[in-house]
């Protein structure tokens, strides 16, 4: 006989030793276990618990629900530091109890203890039960756009891995492509030779910092360096490139590659920081960046890779689409932190 659900008595910090439990309840509401996934979230708030923010709701049968955030500093643009929420679950027989909104209330009053200024998340748009509660917590469509890519192994693609004919050459028209041509080329080649394409050391910090600084204007050393070193710790998870050419540094890359996120299975990459030098934009840096990355994901045997764009950034939305980006069947959701 089942037993009836009570009431939750507290909501609090998640631990390490809600391990177990938040895999049970996650395995039941997936279908398969991401036993590893969730590990290495608690561990990663273990490691810097100031980017973190991870919650239970607990009652009279122990772990009854979880939502698990972490702080957005610079990923994909954005200027205002943000928490996106990962990873939500409530244990079937607790559903209806309110837990869902008990632990937001939480989340919310951490991101106003630090700081943080809105909440960001994304979801299927068939997933009509998650849809439905973030409306119910006064979330919104972001002005972003998620597009994605099948990795289909690191499998070579014209499109993305030839370069294109330079400006110079082609007809009229608008030119989208941000990074596509190499100028004095009257032939196809792949993109990976217009640059030298590779893993991103500490000493190439300096140079990433300066070129980011000329794209945002903004001194991003502390995002940088922290994603930098998160590639360092962990390189079966981050994917960090840099182009040079001419022995400079002209472009950089950082992709993370993970199973679990927003309740997804199968392994994915994202993409959350990509630039080139505006002295060597439409010199092939970025279609040399991206080959290197899907031949890289190809052998780890990631399926996807996607990123987020800003609606209004016709330029780079158009420079995706041309390597292969489409539009993904996932949304960008978007609430501001009540003050």
């Amino acid at each position: 006989m089942q037993a009836l659900a009570t009431r939750p008595d507290a909501v609090r910090a998640l631990t390490p030793d809600d391990l177990a439990a938040v895999v049970a309840i996650d395995s039941a509401l997936e279908g398969r276990s991401r036993r590893a996934y969730v590990l290495r979230r608690l561990a990663a708030a273990r490691r810097d618990p100031a980017l973190h923010a991870q919650f239970a709701a607990v009652d009279g049968q122990g772990l009854a629900g979880y939502l698990l955030a972490r702080v957005l500093e610079g990923e994909f643009g954005h200027d205002a530091r943000s928490l996106r929420i990962e990873l939500l679950g409530v244990r079937p027989d607790s559903r209806g109890q309110d837990l869902g909104r008990q632990l937001f209330s939480a989340l919310s009053l951490w991101g106003r203890r630090h700081a943080v200024s809105e909440l960001r998340t994304q979801a299927d748009w068939t997933d009509a039960a998650l849809l439905h509660w973030l409306a119910g917590m006064g979330f919104a469509l972001a002005p972003t756009c998620i597009v994605d890519c099948a990795v289909d192994a690191g499998a070579y693609r014209p499109e993305r891995d030839d370069a294109i004919v330079p400006p110079a050459e082609q007809g009229p028209g608008p030119e989208i492509d941000f990074s596509g041509a190499n100028a004095g080329n009257d032939f196809e080649r792949l993109a990976r030779d217009c640059a030298d394409v590779r893993s991103m050391t500490p000493a190439d910090l300096p140079d990433i910092v300066r070129i980011d600084r000329r794209i945002t204007g903004r001194d991003r050393t502390r995002y940088l360096q922290a994603k930098l070193a998160e590639a360092l710790d962990d390189s079966s998870l981050r994917v960090s490139l840099a182009a040079r050419r001419d022995g400079v540094n002209v472009g950089y890359l950082m992709a993370r590659a993970d199973r679990g996120d927003f309740g997804r299975t199968e392994p994915v990459a994202v993409i959350d920081t990509l630039g080139v030098d505006p002295d060597f934009a439409r010199h092939g840096v970025g279609r040399a960046l991206l080959s290197q990355l899907f031949a890289n994901l190809g052998a780890l045997r990631v399926e996807r890779v996607e990123t987020v764009v800003a609606a209004r950034d016709l330029a780079l939305l158009g420079f995706l689409y041309g390597v292969g980006f489409a539009p993904s069947q996932r949304l960008a959701f978007v609430r501001q932190i009540d003050a």
